[in-house]
């Protein structure tokens, strides 16, 4: 089954244009597009496309060409990089071309198909691949760590998530343990130190403490909302998980600064609204303002009392409340999103947030709209995919394990796999697109730790809870998912109508 349809087919909003233009060359007339170089006949990388591939554990990097946001015309990877010490070092060069996995050239989209092969070599040991070099073409084997298989649940109850995760958590312990750590971006570095905690190791709490003292005493005023929600959730999970209090004085500070800078309808922009309660600068901006959400409400589980709080929640929930049942949480203040099930990542976020309010309504019906994105639409995303990727698996797993199963089969396992290195780290992919996103140099370990961590729910982020929403049967959830191959109009408004009424009495 092809998982990278073509996008957003006939869609005019703002924040597609504004995608299309920030994505340069390949969106212009027909002169300015892009050529498919064959690299077997001379062709070289298009000066201007700069985004390369993370290969999976193999150790490599290698770029393909892509188009209006998808890889499937592309049927060559070639080779940007090999690690030293990695399965690919000694075997792969730079300036190689991959033609094809396991005996078979590529026939429909190598970047899908490269990840598959990516997955089923973890499970055998081996990983063979037709390469092209110098003119002559060949067979050659990679020798793959063995993970084992993921099971039909995964997350749950699968040996290789649990391997990948105590994997990841000593890789990215050993990362934050060096003194250049700190000059991570806030956001990934927030995520990083909630993906250790959710391995439940306390080994690591005292790097998480050195984490939590930092954010006790963070403050920034540019681009504050995003930074703010992330850094509550951080700091709420913390003190929960470890009975540390120390850092409470710090998360009432912040949760407060939040309420406070929110706008007197319950929205967020950019930054903070101004004293008389208007957006300063900029309209409603969905993306940090749920996530803020949570962090109050994770902030007041965690021990912040205070009325001011209370109030943001509640404003802010009244807003979101009314996505229910007509659409995707929108980019701001604007009609439910019908495009897709999915806008970057908002319905993840709103699930989640609706679950910690035990709202099960609003929990259930954006899980189901989780469940049912994958392929392009949980590929892309205004200026880059990177919460469209971290919100997915929240947001899908609070309809249980048969959900994350389904959900992993159909694009999670091939992508996940895709963005592990070799040392078990996780890097940020980005969307199929010409260059790098916004979020191109993010560390993306957190984000996929959180997600194989959800088994063992020692976070409220990873199910601590019990979920407010009904879990789907392997039935339920596998007809949520085919609700998202053949996406039409037609079926928009009876698919709504029928998930509303599920979410769910």
């Amino acid at each position: 089954m092809r998982t990278n349809r073509r996008p957003f087919r006939g869609i005019a909003s703002l924040a597609l244009a504004l995608l299309l233009v920030a994505s340069g060359p390949l969106f212009g007339a027909a002169k300015k597009t892009m050529t498919n170089p064959d690299f077997t006949k001379g062709g070289t990388i298009p000066k201007d496309a700069k985004h390369d591939w993370n290969l999976g554990a193999t150790g490599a990097r290698g770029w393909m060409y892509c188009n209006r946001l998808c890889t499937d015309e592309a049927r060559q990877i070639a080779i940007t990089k090999v690690d030293k010490g990695s399965p690919a070092d000694g075997v792969l060069a730079v300036g190689d071309v991959i033609l094809g996995v396991d005996g078979k050239t590529f026939s429909y989209d190598p970047r899908t198909e490269f990840g598959k092969a990516l997955t089923e070599a973890e499970a055998t040991g081996k990983l063979s691949l037709i390469c092209w070099r110098g003119g002559k073409q060949s067979n050659v084997m990679l020798k793959m760590p063995v993970l084992g298989t993921y099971s039909a649940t995964a997350p749950y109850d699968c040996p290789k998530s649990k391997r990948i995760l105590e994997q990841g958590g000593a890789a990215l312990a050993k990362r934050m343990a060096d003194p250049n750590y700190v000059k991570q971006n806030a956001i990934p570095r927030c995520l990083n130190a909630l993906g250790l905690l959710a391995t439940g190791d306390k080994q690591y709490w005292p790097l998480i403490k050195k984490e939590a003292e930092w954010a006790a005493g963070f403050s920034i005023e540019r681009m504050a909302t995003w930074y703010y929600g992330y850094v509550t959730i951080f700091l709420s999970e913390y003190v929960m998980a470890t009975g540390d209090t120390s850092v409470l004085p710090g998360l009432k500070r912040l949760a407060l600064e939040a309420a406070r800078g929110q706008s007197i309808v319950g929205s967020w922009g950019h930054k903070f609204a101004g004293s008389d309660g208007r957006l300063v600068g900029y309209g409603m901006m969905n993306s940090p303002g749920v996530p803020l959400t949570t962090g109050m409400i994770l902030s007041r589980k965690a021990g912040v009392k205070d009325p001011k709080v209370d109030r943001a929640i509640e404003r802010s929930a009244k807003l979101i409340r009314f996505y229910i049942g007509k659409g995707a949480v929108p980019y701001g203040d604007h009609h439910p999103w019908t495009e897709t099930h999915e806008d970057n990542g908002k319905c993840g976020m709103a699930a989640v947030m609706f679950n910690q309010l035990g709202e099960a309504q609003g929990a259930g019906y954006f899980s189901r709209m989780s469940l049912a994105s994958y392929g392009s639409e949980r590929d892309t995303g205004h200026t880059g995919n990177f919460f469209n990727i971290t919100w997915a698996m929240p947001g899908v797993a609070l309809s249980g394990p048969e959900a994350t199963g389904a959900w992993m089969q159909e694009f999670g396992t091939w992508y996940f796999d895709l963005a592990r290195r070799h040392d078990g780290t996780f890097v940020h992919l980005g969307p199929p697109s010409a260059r790098p996103d916004a979020y191109g140099n993010w560390d993306g370990t957190g984000v996929y730790l959180l997600a194989y961590a959800m088994p063992l729910k020692k976070l409220h982020l990873t199910g601590k809870d019990s979920a407010m929403v009904p879990q789907l049967s392997a039935a339920e959830a596998k007809a949520v998912v085919e609700t998202g191959r053949g996406w039409s109009n037609r079926d928009r408004n009876g698919y709504y109508d029928k998930l509303n009424e599920e979410a769910l009495l």
